[in-house]
């Protein structure tokens, strides 16, 4: 079984930045593509950013330029780290990885932009 564990959300200005982290816990399994996801208020999830298995990266066009995905294999840790924010941001930003035990899920953590 898998756990993801998130942290780094919380309240920021706009134009700050914030650093999510996502690790993985568990055994017998192993990680192919991470991703993080958002729910902003009122709105269904979107994709926000991905690793692909290939270790390529994709970003939603609204965050380009903005937000950076990566992931440390060694620790089994995913981060998601966010520039230049802006309110529309504000949303409960989920971790996704796609391992050999499936899909599973972070339980999501709280982003606020505002001033």
């Amino acid at each position: 079984q898998v756990q993801l564990v998130e942290s780094g959300g919380g309240l920021v200005q706009p134009g700050g930045s914030l650093r999510l982290s996502c690790a993985a816990s568990g055994s017998g399994f192993t990680i192919n593509a991470v991703g993080w996801y958002r729910q902003p208020p009122g709105k269904q999830r979107e994709l926000v950013a991905l690793i692909s298995s290939g270790g390529n990266t994709n970003y939603a066009d609204s965050v380009k330029g903005r937000f950076t995905i990566s992931r440390d294999g060694a620790k089994n840790t995913m981060y998601l780290q966010m520039n230049s924010l802006k309110p529309e941001d504000t949303a409960v930003y989920y971790c996704n990885i796609k391992s050999t035990l499936g899909s599973t899920w972070g339980q999501g953590i709280q982003v606020t932009v505002s001033s």
